[in-house]
This record gives structure tokens, sequence and C-alpha cells, in this order.
């Protein structure tokens, strides 16, 4: 998809249980879609939540795609709000950080075409699979505007918590050098053990265990 433009419209304090950010707020044009998917948003938000010194050392940075029924409603078919949660409490831990929050709902797709595949996952499908079947791609999400925020925020270098490789490739290919990638890996759960496996096969995760399945 191609970012027009980007910029900041609006900025607040955010105390929260791990501790205070300020919240920003970034809008960002659009012009087109990717191959597989629906045509893009024409206007596409994103909220950076930002903790202490960004700028002396390359801080920690995760880029999380909104996930409404992990995040929100605590859904055991995927580890979204494991990560989210656990994003928040490192970059506290550390006293500085950056956690990007995109609506890419469904790896892109949309809450409701999310929760067809949902439904075909049911029925035997895998995550993957159940995307291709509606006529999506396995992935429709983007970083460009992640990476746009990060710019506006004075950041060119920072440590990625994340398991997928695209999302550094991303980075890195809008000009945002990843000097370190952070795992993302929680405790795997029964419940979303075939989603990871699925991520760790079809989609190139990485995981810091052989198998994050079994072990």
């Amino acid at each position: 998809m191609a970012l027009e433009s980007i910029k900041k419209v609006a900025e607040a304090d955010f105390p929260t249980r791990w501790g205070s950010f300020r919240i920003l707020g970034f809008e960002g044009e659009r012009s087109e879609g990717k191959p597989g998917c629906e045509p893009a948003q024409t206007v596409e938000d994103l909220v950076a939540l930002v903790m202490g010194d960004i700028h002396s050392a390359p801080p920690l940075v995760r880029i999380h795609s909104q996930c409404l029924t992990g995040d929100v409603f605590g859904s055991m078919r995927c580890d979204c709000r494991l990560q989210l949660e656990m994003a928040l409490k490192k970059i506290a831990e550390e006293g500085a950080g950056i956690l990007l929050y995109e609506q890419q709902e469904g790896r892109g797709i949309g809450l409701m075409a999310k929760l067809k595949a949902y439904e075909l996952q049911d029925q035997g499908l895998d995550t993957v699979q159940a995307n291709e079947k509606l006529g999506f791609a396995a992935d429709c999400r983007d970083y460009d505007l992640a990476a746009g925020a990060l710019k506006l925020l004075g950041v060119s270098r920072v440590r990625l918590m994340t398991n997928n490789p695209d999302k550094v490739a991303a980075l890195e290919t809008a000009g945002i050098t990843v000097t370190e990638r952070v795992s993302a890996e929680v405790e795997t759960q029964e419940s979303f053990e075939r989603y990871l496996r699925t991520k760790q096969e079809k989609m190139g995760h990485i995981f810091d265990h052989p198998n994050p399945i079994n072990r």
C-alpha cells in the first residue's frame, strides 16, 4: 500500500497500570491497496504510546496490529493480548520505548472478514488457508505508517520486538535501522498451538525455541 502523507493530530499524558506514557495520534493517507487485499482505507489512524528518552539510544519498539477479539475480549485463539501486555511491561521495565498500535485487524482483512475466517478455522482450515479461501492474501498488512510515525518522532534506529521478519524488513526498507530483534514469544497455550505453528511454518515467524509448541 502506498502511504502518501502522515501527520500528528493529538498528544496527551496517558497513565496506565504499567506506568506513565504519552499517547500520540497519527493520521495517514493512502492511495492504493496491496495485491490480494481489499482497497486500502483512504485515511488510517495509528496510536503511539511513548515512554521516557527515545533518542539517546535505540528504543525498544513494538508494532502491534489491532486485535479486538484478543486485546479487548481476551480471546485465546491468538497470542495478541499476551504480546501487547508483554510489550508494555518490557517498555516500562526499561523506562523507555514506543508501542505503535495500528488499525490492521485480522492481518489487515478487517473485523468481519476475520470472524468469517474464524468460522472457516472451526471447519478445519488454518489461519492462512482461511484468509485465502476468503480471497485475501495470507497477510494484508504493511508498516509504512509505523515507519512514518517513527520518523515524525525523530527515531531512526530501533530495537524491534517481534517474531515477524516482515516487520524488520519493512522498517529497514523504509529507512529505519533495526539494531536488534527482540523476541515477542509468549507462553504457548493449547488454544492457540495450531495458530503459532501456522505462523512459524507458513509465514516464517521466528521463535527462540525450535518448536514453540512442544517445548
